[in-house]
């Protein structure tokens, strides 16, 4: 007897079991027809998050069947097997449904990394937008103007999502969780004041120069940020953002350095 499972994440595969039926019920055993796998991403982070994959079980049988109807139907129904990947170089380990929700859940929990992470992004994010509310009336380059109107536009929603994040979570400055103030120079990329003095005082194309020259370096810090906290962090939520910022601002960047 050869037991194969076919998984995909995020997906389910669909296999016609009638065309086992015949065989499964003749197995001395009860098999169920699904089981459930928890994929854990770990290119990243490992345990950062648990996807549920819905898997098909199929059975074939090499010769004859032993076994009965009665006999299948005699073995307990404890549930669908839940098989967990390891950490890299760990053994998967199979679970019980009730121990795999609760590892769930667990895995789930934002660590210290995670409050820091939106706390520091959302001052981060706030310096570039005040820095794009400087372009309409001083940068000569259209393409630099509608740069700017993009990145004010993007990271002034993400902003507001990442404080109801910290909000939900009880990270906001009265709970006192990840409500350390922090310095612009811890975090990568920020522009110093006199940097932002000599902006505000830029006009035309010594402005253009100077604010794409600020934004890609600032971005740049951004993206250090959200690619520490794949692999320091354990919120599902705060991990989709940080792909987000990866993939947005690496954009961004390459566009301006052929501006």
């Amino acid at each position: 007897m050869f037991l194969i499972i076919g998984a995909r994440k995020r997906a389910r595969t669909v296999i016609d079991t009638h065309k086992v039926s015949a065989l499964v019920r003749c197995l001395p055993i009860h098999v169920p027809q699904e089981v459930t796998v928890l994929a854990r991403r770990t290119s990243h982070r490992a345990y950062r998050r648990l996807i549920t994959a819905s898997v098909t079980v199929a059975v074939l049988a090499l010769g004859g069947c032993t076994g009965s109807d009665d006999d299948a139907k005699s073995a307990p129904d404890t549930g669908p097997s839940v098989i967990a990947p390891g950490r890299p170089g760990e053994a998967a380990e199979t679970l019980s449904a009730a121990d795999a929700a609760k590892q769930r859940s667990d895995d789930d929990t934002p660590n210290s990394a995670d409050f820091d992470y939106a706390r520091m992004m959302i001052e981060h994010h706030t310096q570039a937008i005040v820095m794009t509310e400087l372009a309409p009336k001083q940068a000569s380059s259209t393409p630099v103007k509608r740069l700017a109107e993009r990145i004010a536009a993007s990271q002034g929603p993400e902003v507001e999502t990442m404080k109801a994040w910290l909000k939900n979570h009880g990270g906001d400055k009265k709970s006192g969780k990840g409500s350390g103030e922090h310095h612009h120079d811890v975090m990568p990329g920020m522009a110093t004041d006199a940097q932002l003095k000599t902006l505000r005082a830029a006009k035309g194309k010594a402005f253009d120069e100077l604010f794409l020259k600020l934004m890609i370096t600032h971005h740049n810090g951004a993206i250090t940020m959200a690619t520490d906290v794949l692999s320091q962090g354990n919120n599902i939520q705060i991990g989709e953002m940080a792909d987000d910022v990866i993939a947005q601002q690496t954009s961004e960047i390459s566009r301006m350095r052929e501006m």
